[in-house]
């Protein structure tokens, strides 16, 4: 028997190819959601998978206590994408990597005179654990019946706000600067800036959660880089193994020393072999200005559907493959997201009235298409 925590839809899927996925009895998915931006080169894909045999014919696990060659070689790639100037921790997950990040930033606080306070802003989410649930600036993830909530942690409606309120306590600040899960919402540029400057200034350090909008989501390596930003600590995970879990802390405050912080899994031989593939793969993709046409194209399908919707969409949001469409009727979301499955689609939501996309980066235009037939059909279907 399954705990009873996830509220699921009723199907299943057997098998799946690019952007398609198919269920236990045959029909076909158009795959907008990649699971929830995690397999951004598709499914099944043929060099992953290829890397997938040939790592676990090999080896698998030795642990940390030895070295890892091709978690070195990762380190080192993203590393190099991020200027040359981070050291990284490999996790399991995006919880852990910001898990990493806390760590990072109370031990940097503790050597600053024991300031521990971390600041987040509203409608962010940083996780699932419980230290990441109290960084999450959303009371609904903050029930009752898990607290008490570690101390340390503030969140504030705004930039400015957060500005306001940093004290002698303040270690970091964690933004995410497309927000994911809180509506597909991309943060005010020249307020990050503004951050990051005074941030600098007051020696307090800038954490940006790219566990979503990394990885190429948004269309470079980094969404900080679309910022004009040099975060000190930088957390991925999602897209970075194609649906092999693995989480990344790049921090240019290397501060730990040996038993500062572990994981038994994290950075094993398979999960960073993926992920240097992944991340050769996708930087090609970037590179040949594939990404760039597949992203407007996208957006431009996005743009001519809230036009010609305009009684039930307010406006388009986002950055990159990293889109989400205002609906008007919040209850209207519901249906547009059961309608779409109904019709072949898999769409998300986002905050309470964002309908959300994250379709793997390597569309094809086939797929494309296809996606959004089903899509307009699913939107009159939900309007009848």
């Amino acid at each position: 028997m399954l705990m009873n925590n996830y509220s699921r839809a009723d199907v299943g899927f057997v098998r799946g190819d690019g952007a398609i996925l198919w269920d236990d009895d045959g029909k076909d998915y158009i795959d907008f959601a990649s699971g929830i931006g995690v397999c951004a080169l598709g499914h099944s894909h043929k060099g992953v998978a290829k890397i997938i045999s040939k790592q676990a014919k090999t080896l698998l696990h030795t642990s940390n206590l030895y070295n890892i060659a091709p978690q070195t070689r990762l380190a080192n790639k993203i590393s190099n994408l991020l200027g040359g100037e981070y050291e990284l921790f490999f996790a399991n997950s995006g919880a852990e990597a910001n898990e990493c990040a806390i760590k990072l930033a109370r031990k940097f606080g503790y050597k600053q005179g024991k300031k521990s306070e971390i600041i987040s802003l509203a409608n962010s989410f940083h996780g699932r654990t419980i230290a990441t649930l109290a960084m999450t600036g959303q009371d609904k993830f903050h029930p009752d019946d898990f607290a008490p909530y570690p101390d340390g942690f503030k969140f504030y409606n705004s930039i400015d706000e957060i500005i306001e309120n940093l004290n002698e306590n303040t270690a970091a600040v964690i933004i995410e600067l497309v927000q994911g899960e809180g509506g597909i919402n991309p943060l005010d540029k020249e307020k990050v800036q503004e951050l990051a400057r005074v941030l600098s200034e007051r020696d307090i350090l800038l954490i940006t959660d790219e566990v979503q909008c990394g990885v190429y989501r948004t269309g470079e390596f980094v969404t900080a880089k679309i910022y004009e930003i040099e975060p000190d600590i930088i957390t991925f995970a999602k897209g970075l193994g194609n649906g092999v879990p693995i989480g990344a802390c790049a921090s240019k405050k290397a501060i730990f020393t040996p038993g500062d912080h572990g994981s038994t899994f994290g950075g094993g031989f398979l999960a960073t072999s993926v992920a240097g593939y992944v991340l050769n793969e996708l930087e090609n993709l970037k590179n040949s200005g594939k990404l760039d046409k597949k992203i407007s194209k996208f957006e431009k399908k996005l743009d001519k559907l809230v036009k010609e919707n305009s009684d039930i969409f307010e406006k388009r949001v986002g950055i990159g493959l990293m889109q989400g469409i205002v609906v008007k009727d919040v209850e209207f979301l519901a249906k547009i997201v059961a309608k779409a499955l109904e019709c072949g689609l898999l769409v998300l939501r986002s905050g309470k009235d964002t309908l959300r996309f994250l379709p793997p980066l390597n569309l094809s235009k086939k797929e494309l298409k296809e996606g959004f037939i089903r899509l307009n059909l699913a939107i009159n279907k939900a309007k009848k």
